[in-house]
């Protein structure tokens, strides 16, 4: 009761099965002949349509027996409407057998039509994101053209006004950087400048600082020597006297030393 498995699956190394050489005795006929035209993965191992197959040909083989013969006029009507009926049979179970094979072919259609369908809808679905992207990057970029052409018309409004007169006056840069409140330091936003609209980008994103986890891969990386301070004393740097109090001397050398410095 004890067996062992391979490495290897019986399965995967099993051929066909063997088929003997057979020899048929004259005036017999083997019903498994009937059967000669079913091979392995080809109707073997048979299933329930090769056992009603089966099951047609005993029936078929009984009827042939049973047919009256043909030695008077009234076995010849029998046996002829017998065939007839049989004929009939044939042809409704031919029919049934159409029907059949159509149901599946319409079985089998619908489900290419419907993969057919949704790859279809897929494809349009991408088409469409794809357009609808083209015209947002298109009124984006038309939405900043305006912008910008509305500064630089604003900025030439701002130079004409101030030039009312007609009187032609040179820029003077020390007065604009000597003036904090001049565009140099102080810009109007009504001239096309946001000081807000970029505060992002001088922000410092950095997953080692904003995050715990990259805090903690910090503090690990971090020496103890780090983390661990060993602050020494500073020794004094003028002479004291016993009493505690410092020398008159060794204060001037203090002095002229910070002075020195």
């Amino acid at each position: 009761t004890l067996g062992t498995q391979t490495d290897y699956r019986d399965g995967e190394a099993q051929t066909d099965p063997y088929s003997p050489e057979y020899i048929v005795h004259s005036g017999s006929v083997p019903e498994i002949l009937t059967l000669a035209t079913l091979t392995w993965g080809r109707g073997l191992p048979a299933g329930q349509a090769e056992m009603e197959i089966i099951d047609r040909i005993r029936e078929k083989r009984a009827w042939e027996a049973a047919l009256p013969p043909m030695d008077s006029p009234s076995n010849i009507a029998k046996r002829l409407k017998m065939m007839e009926a049989m004929e009939r049979k044939e042809w409704a179970y031919r029919e049934e057998e159409i029907d059949k094979l159509k149901k599946v072919q319409l079985e089998v259609f619908k489900k290419l039509l419907q993969s057919r369908e949704e790859n279809q809808n897929e494809l349009d679905n991408m088409r469409l994101y794809n357009q609808w992207q083209n015209h947002q990057k298109a009124k984006d970029e038309k939405i900043r053209k305006i912008q910008r052409d509305c500064a630089l018309m604003l900025r030439k409004l701002i130079v004409k006004r101030k030039n009312l007169i007609g009187k032609l006056e040179r820029r003077d840069i020390i007065k604009e950087y000597n003036d904090f409140s001049s565009q140099a330091y102080a810009p109007l936003s009504r001239i096309g400048f946001f000081p807000d609209n970029n505060s992002d980008y001088y922000a410092v994103k950095n997953f080692y600082l904003n995050t715990f986890a990259g805090l903690c891969e910090l503090e690990k990386s971090v020496r103890d020597s780090v983390s661990h301070l060993k602050i020494k004393a500073p020794k004094p740097k003028c002479t004291i006297t016993k009493t505690g109090y410092i020398k008159k001397s060794a204060r001037l050398d203090t002095v002229l030393a910070q002075v020195h410095q």
